[in-house]
C-alpha cells in the first residue's frame, strides 16, 4: 500500500510540474526549488529507493516524456518532504553542448545513472 502511494504522489507532481511550467519560467521554478521546505532529516536509504522507483514506475506510465529537469524537480520535492537534504544540481558540458538536471543527498547522487560531477560542469544547487 505505501508503494502504492508514493507512486501516485510521484504521477500527481509529474502534473503538478507540467501546470507549473506552463504558467512560469525557469527563474520561478528555481525559487520554488530553492524555497521548497527541508524537514529535519530523519530518512533512511531504502526510503530513498522506494521513492526513486516510485518515480521511475510514475516516468514510465506518465503520457509525456519526463525529462532530468522536470524527474530531478519532482525527486528532490519527494525526498526533502521525507527528511532527506535533497539538492537539485544543474550542469552542462561545453562539447557537445548538453545540460542536465540530476539530485543529491549528501554530496551523492540519487537515481540517476548520467549525472557526474566530472562530466557536468556544476552551475547551480538548490
Amino acid at each position: 500500500m505505501k508503494n502504492l502511494l508514493v507512486f501516485l504522489e510521484a504521477y500527481l507532481r509529474l502534473i503538478g510540474h507540467d501546470a507549473f511550467m506552463s504558467r512560469h519560467d525557469l527563474a520561478a521554478l528555481h525559487k520554488q526549488i530553492r524555497d521548497f521546505p527541508r524537514r529535519p532529516a530523519t530518512m533512511r536509504g531504502q526510503d530513498t529507493e522506494l521513492v526513486c522507483g516510485a518515480l521511475d514506475a510514475a516516468c514510465a506510465l506518465y503520457p509525456r516524456q519526463v525529462l532530468c529537469l522536470q524527474r530531478s524537480t519532482v525527486l528532490v520535492k519527494m525526498l526533502r518532504r521525507r527528511g532527506a537534504p535533497a539538492h537539485m544540481v544543474i550542469g552542462a558540458q561545453k562539447l557537445p553542448f548538453k545540460a542536465h538536471a540530476w539530485v543529491e543527498v549528501d554530496g551523492a547522487i540519487v537515481g540517476d545513472r548520467l549525472a557526474s560531477r566530472e562530466r557536468f560542469l556544476v552551475l547551480e544547487v538548490c
